[in-house]
């Protein structure tokens, strides 16, 4: 029979802190899903100290409007009622104005409407003003028509000598000429229209160039 030897004995034996761990482990491990649920519901309701402050702010402020006196209620009424009424006049205001612009531009396509339709006769009106053809009756009645264009905002324009631009003006000839420097409105065929900055109808002309250029 071999000795007892107590040296090997107390080596085998297992590590106390190793067994406490394990009983930890063990211990987690048995939780039941029960205590898992509850132990995380525990953990996501808010703090008492929040729900705490969340109540008095909510009594704060009812208590700052029952402190209000009758005159503070009124005032404060009347201030809502203000910025009410405030941004509704706003909204008019803009409505009336899109509405102005919109008026505005139907009048003026009624007028473009008519003037393209009486271009052949105020072409025909322009070529017996320019022969001397009328008589007194007749250049009343152009004149008439010219007043009536003029007040819807009809500006004529075209004359010999001014300098021909393309915007405006539509060359249907070149004509050279010596004492030009550049191009000019030698002679109107058809006087142009517009309104404001809107062009109807360009002028036609007949445009005198320098001969060097041709």
């Amino acid at each position: 029979m071999s000795e007892f030897n107590t040296e090997d004995y107390v080596n085998g034996m297992d590590d106390v802190d190793k067994l406490a761990n394990q009983e930890k482990v063990e211990q987690t491990d048995h939780t039941s899903p029960a205590e898992q649920v509850e132990e995380t519901e525990k953990a996501s309701e808010p703090s008492q100290e929040n729900s705490q402050e969340q109540s008095q702010d909510a009594q704060s402020q009812d208590a700052s409007e029952d402190s209000l006196t009758p005159l503070g209620k009124a005032k404060a009424e009347a201030a809502e009622y203000l910025e009410a009424l405030q941004r509704e006049r706003a909204a008019f205001v803009n409505f009336r104005n899109r509405v102005s612009k919109e008026q505005d531009r139907y009048r003026e396509h009624g007028v473009v409407d008519v003037l393209t339709a009486l271009l052949p006769a105020l072409d025909d009106i322009d070529r017996i003003r320019a022969n001397s053809q009328m008589d007194d009756s007749f250049k009343a009645v152009a004149a008439k028509i010219d007043k009536t264009f003029e007040k819807f905002g009809v500006e004529k324009f075209g004359e010999a000598g001014e300098d021909f631009d393309p915007t405006h003006h539509e060359g249907i000839l070149r004509k050279p000429d010596a004492d030009a420097s550049h191009e000019t409105v030698d002679t109107v065929v058809e006087a142009g229209y517009k309104i404001g900055d809107r062009v109807i109808r360009a002028a036609r002309v007949v445009v005198a160039v320098p001969q060097d250029n041709e």
